[in-house]
């Protein structure tokens, strides 16, 4: 699980020796679940070749501003580039490179890049000992951490020219772990482990037909994805769902039935620091289910149902430091019927969706809601995308959390 997942990195590759891991390095970026774009400087080409990162990238490799085929784009946007990464990694960085990006040398289209970036950069400078020991490396070094880039210290060895001290590259792995746990410790979730619900239940009548209702997941699945990008952990129980779920850092558990929901539910509870109930669990189940498919004898059929286990009460009893979030779906006395569940669950808040909202609901991209927490206090918001959503549900949940 890497907090990496899902975001997008602009590897630039230097004409060091060192250029030679970043084969090691593109690999484990998107092994982590990152989406890898590469530039390199045009020397850097003579020490690794841009077919061997495109395959591991999966991505083209832009080395010059423009380019020579007509058959394809003549111009590379570096605005384009800057813009589109969340995170920017230059490894090997050359002395020259950052000589260059210290006093805004836009002579290629990695350091042009750079210099349009918006997103945070991340340094593995590489060279050799008195390169690296020499003042105006050192001079370059500290204003670009004034500039706010994050420099990954070189590691001591054995270097190119037989020389032991500072001046290697970071390994792959290191570097990796460098960016993770700078990234994390400055999220608000760091640490936190959320345990979500999504979806619908389906409780079997015979081996094809079902009890269910429409729910997409969307709710769920866009809190998830908020909640990884926040720095949490996360753990996402799903119902029946076309959704998919493209950080390999969530947790993703599929069930079906509301006691597989149960189960799954209890079975990391314990462990949760936030726990938000936006599946829509079915509240019956049949009393039996057919072990074949049932014909049809007669104009009429009788289902006898039973209710299904209230996962989100036994949650509210259960709950020790938990804050505790559930969903409410509501057609009339909206607010009142939301303020009778927050009591009887033991809840620190509900998220109010009504069906008689234009917009929100199962099914749609976005959502109406009002957050009314346990002292009865509510926070309307006007209809936004469900994306937008989870982003207003978990600032409420931090301004609630120590």
């Amino acid at each position: 699980m890497s907090i990496l997942s899902g975001k997008n990195i602009l590897l630039g590759v230097t004409a060091g020796i060192a250029a030679y891991k970043t084969a090691f390095l593109t690999r484990l970026l998107v092994k982590a679940g990152a989406e890898v774009k590469v530039v390199m400087t045009p020397a850097a080409t003579e020490f690794i070749t841009p077919l061997t990162l495109s395959v591991l990238a999966k991505n083209p490799v832009y080395v010059n501003f423009t380019n020579e085929h007509e058959s394809e784009e003549r111009w590379h946007s570096h605005v384009d580039l800057g813009l589109w990464a969340d995170y920017m990694l230059i490894a090997p960085a050359t002395a020259n490179t950052l000589a260059k990006m210290r006093n805004g040398m836009a002579d290629n289209l990695l350091v042009a890049t750079y210099l349009s970036a918006k997103c945070p950069v991340f340094v593995a400078p590489t060279m050799d000992l008195d390169m690296y020991l020499h003042p105006s490396t050192q001079n370059n070094i500290d204003v670009l951490k004034s500039y706010d880039n994050i420099i990954i210290p070189p590691e001591v060895g054995e270097l190119a020219s037989g020389l032991e001290g500072p001046g290697r590259m970071a390994e792959p792995e290191a570097i990796i772990a460098y960016m993770e746990k700078h990234i994390s410790q400055d999220l608000p979730l760091n640490d936190k482990k959320v345990l979500i619900t999504a979806g619908p239940t389906y409780e079997a009548i015979d081996p094809v037909r079902y009890i269910g209702n429409h729910s997409s997941g969307k709710m769920g699945f866009e809190l998830a994805r908020q909640a990884v990008n926040m720095g949490a952990q996360v753990t996402l129980i799903t119902g029946p769902t076309n959704q998919d779920c493209s950080f390999t850092s969530i947790n993703r558990i599929d069930v079906v039935s509301a006691e597989e929901m149960y189960k799954a539910v209890f079975a990391h509870y314990d462990n949760a620091d936030i726990v938000i109930a936006a599946a829509a669990v079915a509240d019956y189940k049949p009393v039996e289910k057919a072990t074949q498919k049932i014909k049809k004898k007669s104009l009429e059929m009788q289902l006898k149902l039973t209710k299904t286990r209230d996962i989100l009460k036994e949650m509210g009893k259960e709950k020790r430091n938990q804050f505790l979030m559930g969903f409410a779906l509501e057609t009339q006395d909206e607010i009142k019927n939301a303020q009778k569940k927050i009591a009887a669950k033991n809840l620190d808040a509900i998220v109010l969706n009504s069906l008689n909202d234009e917009g929100a609901g199962f099914q749609y991209d976005t959502n109406k809601i009002k957050i009314i927490d346990s002292d009865d206090q509510i926070t309307a918001f006007s209809l936004r995308s469900k994306k937008e959503v989870a982003k207003d549900i978990f600032d409420f949940i931090l301004n609630k959390i120590p």
